[in-house]
């Protein structure tokens, strides 16, 4: 009995690294504009596996695989300052949709609908907490003091931040609702949370 937990868990722990490489890779997949107070902004897919990670993975290894592959992506180009940052925010993606999911609808989690509510859940607090950081991160490395100044560094992200959650509520239980059905014909529904 022991050892089959332990097999389980090996198996969890495989299934979140391989969702951590993907999402690592899924921020390669950007496109990158500036915006008119300095910086830039991106318009990702990486929010749709960020998402993905806590559907099939819950809401721990979930926050583990999108935190940390975001976080793995931010430390190979311009954006390593804000690594531990990123590890908190889109790890916060995963843990979200994974909470929703297997704690507020585990009776649903296969359904389409249940698992676009946890997407929807997921983006909304990562807009949130996204745009808190370019309020007070982003705003200071800027030298940005004054708060209308802050604000407008905040109001320049909104649209591809929008933009950006919208596409992972669209696509990301679409993928989960496919995933979860063909892990489950493969019968590897160990792998799912």
């Amino acid at each position: 009995m022991n050892e089959n937990r332990t097999h389980q868990m090996l198996v969890k722990l495989c299934a979140a690294a391989m969702m951590t490489a993907v999402v690592f890779v899924g921020n390669f997949l950007r496109i990158t504009m500036p915006v008119p107070l300095g910086g830039v902004t991106s318009f990702t897919l990486a929010n749709i596996l960020c998402a993905l990670s806590g559907i099939l993975l819950g809401p721990w290894y979930g926050f583990l695989a999108a935190g940390l592959g975001s976080f793995f992506y931010d430390l190979t180009g311009t954006y390593a300052a804000e690594a531990p940052i990123t590890l908190f925010t889109k790890g916060m993606y995963g843990l979200v949709a994974g909470l929703v999911l297997y704690c507020l609808l585990k009776s649903a989690k296969e359904k389409y609908g249940a698992q676009l509510a946890a997407a929807t859940c997921a983006a909304v607090t990562y807009m949130a907490l996204y745009l808190v950081k370019n309020y007070f991160y982003n705003a200071a490395i800027l030298e940005l003091t004054e708060p209308v100044q802050r604000w407008a560094l905040v109001v320049s992200k909104v649209p591809a931040t929008i933009t950006n959650g919208v596409i992972a509520i669209i696509f990301a239980p679409i993928l989960g609702v496919a995933l979860m059905k063909a892990l489950r014909a493969a019968r590897l529904e160990k792998l799912l949370a």
